[in-house]
């Protein structure tokens, strides 16, 4: 097939996606459900096993380019919505629960995975994958039920931040496993995570702050009429440079978009009118992100092997969802005595944990770069997601309703 007919088809899966995601996104505001799911049921009603309408390969450079990107930008988006005046408060939680809170849920569901049957190779590798909880679920939950503030902002910061420190746990997992670290060494693995993470923070913090500044300055804010090219600009920039250094793309995205979201702190603040025009761009681009991240999951998924390991993708996601997360969030939020946590606090946290975006664009990644097992942990993965989605973001609000979280039942 020539250069141009390959262009074609990319073209025409293009235009498909966009139109069944549009569709998509209009039935699951009626319905009232999360547009993830309804994302993933349409990417498995077009891909090959059923449609026959979409067909990319994960090795293509079509899907590789889209995951990436998509995951970058969501990852920023994830980090523009942190506030720091949240930070101040619950800054021990969210440091504990996004990094500490990581290690414990991915051990533990790699550890019933072994028990369970799964090869230890692949059960890391899915431990560390489903480890993070998916901003671009909650944030969206939490704009359409008004949650107590501290509890919904800590619970989205969390998001947005552990997805970062998943990403990069699944992928030194994944060179442990790969064998391309030469061994496991515990002082080398903490010097790699410490660099990783430290020029991840450093280069997104500059990046991050120089669009700001190009943005928002009074007199220096060339590319205020411009705002959403930078915003992409920004997230390109950063993501290659960290990668050049061998430093955490994803959390240079993410630094990157707290900087850029918290700008009013450095004296850079937009009118009101350009705040808005810049809000409305993001919400539209992480829409057409999800879009194209779960409509093409939806479109790899083997019946086969998603048969096979249903049973036990069901068993670890009931461990997942009653033991792991529960267990991870009073071991580190519990103890904080600043944020003082009640009671019912903490059970809402531990219900609270959609597996969704990053994990997803993850598999893509990963079965791209031919990691053994990915066809078992991608089948798996797929019923996280659509099991944590319907089962935790559709009873969302009535627990809240029910433990008195909302803002409504607030004295």
């Amino acid at each position: 097939m020539s250069s141009l007919e390959v262009a074609k088809h990319d073209l025409l899966y293009v235009g498909v996606i966009i139109f069944a995601g549009l569709l998509g996104g209009v039935l699951a505001r009626r319905i009232k459900v999360p547009d993830i799911v309804l994302f993933l049921v349409i990417g498995i009603a077009l891909g090959p096993t059923i449609g026959g309408l979409l067909h990319v390969p994960a090795d293509s450079v079509m899907n590789q380019m889209i995951l990436t990107v998509g995951a970058c930008y969501l990852l920023f988006e994830g980090g523009a919505t942190l506030r720091f005046v949240v930070l101040r408060e619950v800054w021990i939680t969210l440091l504990l629960i996004s990094t500490l809170g990581v290690l414990i849920t991915g051990a533990i569901t790699a550890a019933v995975g072994v028990w369970f049957g799964l090869p230890l190779a692949i059960a890391l590798v899915l431990g560390a994958l489903t480890a993070s909880t998916d901003p671009a679920t909650l944030i969206p939950i939490f704009k359409q039920v008004p949650i107590k503030d501290r509890v919904s902002q800590t619970v989205m910061s969390e998001s947005a931040l552990n997805d970062a420190m998943g990403a990069i746990a699944t992928f030194a997992v994944v060179g442990y496993v790969m064998g391309t670290g030469g061994g496991f060494s515990l002082t080398g693995s903490l010097q790699t995570l410490a660099w990783e993470v430290g020029m991840g923070l450093l280069l997104g913090g500059l990046v991050g702050y120089a669009a700001a500044f190009l943005m928002a300055h009074n007199s220096f804010g060339i590319f205020r009429d411009v705002t959403p090219f930078v915003i992409i600009l920004a997230v390109i920039t950063v993501y290659l440079l960290a990668d050049a250094v061998h430093a955490s793309g994803f959390m240079a995205v993410f630094t990157c978009g707290v900087i850029i979201g918290n700008k009013e702190a450095f004296g850079l603040p937009l009118d009101h009118h350009e705040h808005e025009y810049l809000e409305d761009y993001m919400g539209n681009t992480a829409l057409l992100m999800r879009m194209f991240i779960f409509i093409l999951l939806g479109s790899q998924v083997d019946f086969h092997l998603l048969k096979e390991y249903l049973g036990i993708g069901l068993a670890l996601l009931a461990v997942f969802i009653v033991i792991a997360r529960p267990l991870t969030v009073f071991l580190c939020a519990a103890p904080d005595r600043r944020a003082k946590w009640s009671l019912k606090e903490l059970l809402f946290m531990s219900w609270t944990r959609e597996t969704g975006v990053i994990p997803a664009a993850l598999v893509g990644i990963l079965a791209g770069m031919k990691v053994p097992g990915m066809d078992v942990v991608g089948a798996i993965t797929f019923i996280f997601i659509l099991g944590t989605i319907l089962i935790q973001a559709t009873t969302t609000s009535l627990l809240a309703g029910k433990l008195g979280l909302l803002k409504s039942q607030q004295p």
